[in-house]
C-alpha cells in the first residue's frame, strides 16, 4: 500500500506522464549508480564543489549512455547485415541504462586517449513512423528516427 492510499485517494497518472516519470526515474537510478563513491552522497559543504560534482557525474551519466546508444547501434547494424529485420517495437523498449558490460573499478587504458575516434554515423535502417502515432509534427530535429 502506498502512502497515498493510507489516506483514502490514490493518484493514478496518465499514461504519456507516467512514461515521462518512469524515464526520469530510470535515469536518475542510473546516475547514482555512475556516482558509486560515498554512495552518491555530495560530502562538501561548500555549494561550488557540489555544483562540479553533479556536473561532473551529470557529464559521466550521459558519455555512458551515449556509449551504449552507440554500442545498440553497431548490434541493430550488425543484425540487418546478416539479414535479420529490425521491429521498431523492440528497439523501442530497449534502454540505454545498461551497466553489465561496465566495468566501474577496473583498470582503463589511457594510450588510446590521443586516438581520434571513427565519425559517428547517426543513421539506423529502421523505420520508426509506426511509433510516432497521430500527434501533431514535432519540431525539426525533434522525434526524428536516428
Amino acid at each position: 500500500m502506498d502512502r497515498g492510499e493510507r489516506f483514502g485517494y490514490r493518484l493514478v497518472l496518465p499514461p504519456h506522464m507516467a512514461l515521462a516519470t518512469n524515464k526520469v526515474e530510470a535515469f536518475n537510478g542510473f546516475s547514482q549508480w555512475i556516482g558509486f563513491c560515498n554512495g552518491g552522497v555530495i560530502t562538501d559543504n561548500d555549494p561550488v564543489e557540489q555544483e562540479k560534482t553533479a556536473k561532473v557525474n551529470a557529464l559521466l551519466t550521459l558519455a555512458v549512455i551515449f556509449h551504449n546508444a552507440l554500442d545498440i547501434a553497431e548490434i541493430v547494424r550488425q543484425l540487418q547485415e546478416e539479414g535479420q529485420t529490425i521491429d521498431p517495437e523492440d528497439l523501442a523498449h530497449i534502454s540505454p541504462h545498461l551497466t553489465e558490460h561496465i566495468r566501474r573499478f577496473g583498470e582503463y587504458s589511457t594510450h588510446e586517449l590521443g586516438l581520434e575516434p571513427e565519425a559517428y554515423d547517426p543513421h539506423l535502417d529502421v523505420d520508426f513512423s509506426s511509433l510516432r502515432g497521430d500527434g501533431p509534427p514535432a519540431p525539426d530535429g525533434y522525434g526524428q528516427a536516428a
